[in-house]
């Protein structure tokens, strides 16, 4: 929970960074709404731009401005933090992960490290508490960071999985 009046602090920033660490399912609420004044239709945007610059790499978590003396969006919160919770426990089955990734993976493929490519045979998810997710391939020494965070955007656009960090583990086949 976010101070509206008094933006976001570098403990702020560290609690987040601590929760995301620790694999914790994230809602990021900017309470005393009611406060800010000269509200336009774009504040709010602005607001939470503000916040996902300060905590980047973390792109994922849902921003929702409430007020709690006055009750706004209250229970909205409440159902997006359900939702989260709901995201963390989500079971994607293998047919469906592999439908939709292996289509991905066509479409842009791993780059060519020193001379040898990478194929990826199939993806599944691991039975953890968390979303984490298997890739078999020939090397997976071999995946560059930019290519797993290009895999997890795309299963974060075909799978919501707002507010939850996404595991991906590189497995040989």
């Amino acid at each position: 929970i976010l101070d509206a009046s008094r933006s976001i602090e570098a403990q702020d920033v560290s609690i987040i960074g601590l929760a995301d660490r620790n694999r914790k399912g994230i809602v990021i609420l900017v309470n005393k709404w009611d406060l800010i004044e000269g509200k336009e239709t774009n504040t709010a945007r602005d607001f939470e731009a503000k916040i996902m610059e300060k905590i980047a790499p973390i792109a994922y978590p849902p921003v929702l401005f409430i007020s709690v003396l006055t009750k706004q969006r209250v229970h909205k919160a409440l159902e997006v933090i359900m939702e989260v919770y709901a995201n963390k426990r989500k079971k994607i089955p293998t047919s469906q992960l592999n439908d939709v990734m292996l289509k991905e993976i066509e479409k842009y493929p791993p780059p060519i490290q020193k001379g040898k490519m990478v194929r990826i045979k199939y993806a599944t998810q691991l039975p953890t508490h968390n979303p984490v997710f298997a890739f078999f391939c020939n090397l997976p020494q071999y995946i560059p960071e930019s290519y797993a965070r290009y895999l997890e955007n795309r299963m974060r656009e075909h799978f919501d999985f707002t507010g939850v960090p996404i595991g991906l583990a590189f497995r040989k086949k």
